[in-house]
């Protein structure tokens, strides 16, 4: 048995539509077997799709990601209210509010806040206030939380460092950092020197990472930007060393590799 579309447009049609597809009766049966961890790494994947489509400044793209990403607002949104839990409308009435609270220079008394500056800091803490007003009694209240785990790794230690440096465990210049990096990359060839497992240089490495995530957010830049960017070049220059070539790079020397990719970079020159 099928019906017709839900009829009108915005997001109300859209909530109809997924109220149909969660439907026992005539519902879609993809739809009607999933959870909220099923659906969880579906909007990560919308997120990212999103943030792609940014950055190839594809605006038709971009629409169309934003649609998917609000589905599954919607379609958490449906699988609450089935639960009795909540529904989108009161997740929409509570970010308004949470917007309404953390904007008070607009929306209160405030006068104080006429920089951006100024409102990342007020910003911060309220959001401060609000995650000591959700700890659990019986647990103590610490910098680092709110911090979700699932965070993508580069952005989760951004974020970590950044909630260490707010009660001083930071360093305020970028020389240290850089010396930091270099005892960790000194610790990565002690290990491989002395043929440790891949446990220990897991720990080497991660601390690396960690130390590079560091020097980034001491530059203002986004760790996780930042590695998509140089992710985005080398993709972009390893296709010309294919174009040039006409063929599979499979079969060259590594000394050939390298004048084709020395030969790509002075192109972009």
């Amino acid at each position: 048995m099928t019906v017709p579309p839900p009829p009108g447009s915005g997001i109300n049609r859209l909530i109809a539509i997924m109220a149909q597809l969660r439907n026992p009766e005539g519902g879609c049966p993809w739809d009607l077997e999933q959870n909220f961890q099923t659906i969880a790494p579906y909007t990560i994947e919308e997120a990212y799709e999103v943030a792609d489509a940014i950055e190839k400044h594809d605006m038709d793209g971009l629409k169309d990601e934003l649609g998917d990403l609000l589905l599954q607002v919607v379609f958490h949104g449906r699988m609450a209210e089935e639960q009795g839990l909540f529904d989108f409308s009161a997740i929409a009435d509570s970010c308004s509010e949470k917007m309404i609270r953390r904007h008070p220079h607009v929306f209160g008394q405030r006068d104080d806040i006429v920089s951006a500056a100024d409102q990342v800091s007020a910003w911060e803490a309220t959001k401060a206030i609000e995650r000591a007003g959700k700890a659990a009694a019986d647990l103590p209240h610490s910098a680092l939380d709110g911090v979700a785990a699932a965070l993508p790794s580069l952005t989760r230690a951004a974020k970590i460092q950044k909630r260490a440096a707010r009660v001083g465990f930071d360093w305020t210049e970028t020389a240290p950092i850089l010396d930091k990096i270099e005892e960790e990359i000194a610790e990565v060839r002690h290990e491989l020197a002395v043929g440790a497992g891949p446990d220990r240089l897991e720990d080497e490495v991660g601390d690396l990472l960690f130390a590079v995530t560091n020097l980034a957010r001491r530059l203002e830049l986004d760790p996780e930007a930042t590695l998509r960017r140089a992710t985005l070049k080398f993709e972009r220059r390893f296709r010309r060393m294919e174009a040039l070539t006409g063929q599979t790079l499979e079969g060259r020397t590594l000394e050939q590799l390298d004048a084709l990719w020395n030969q790509v970079k002075a192109e972009e020159r």
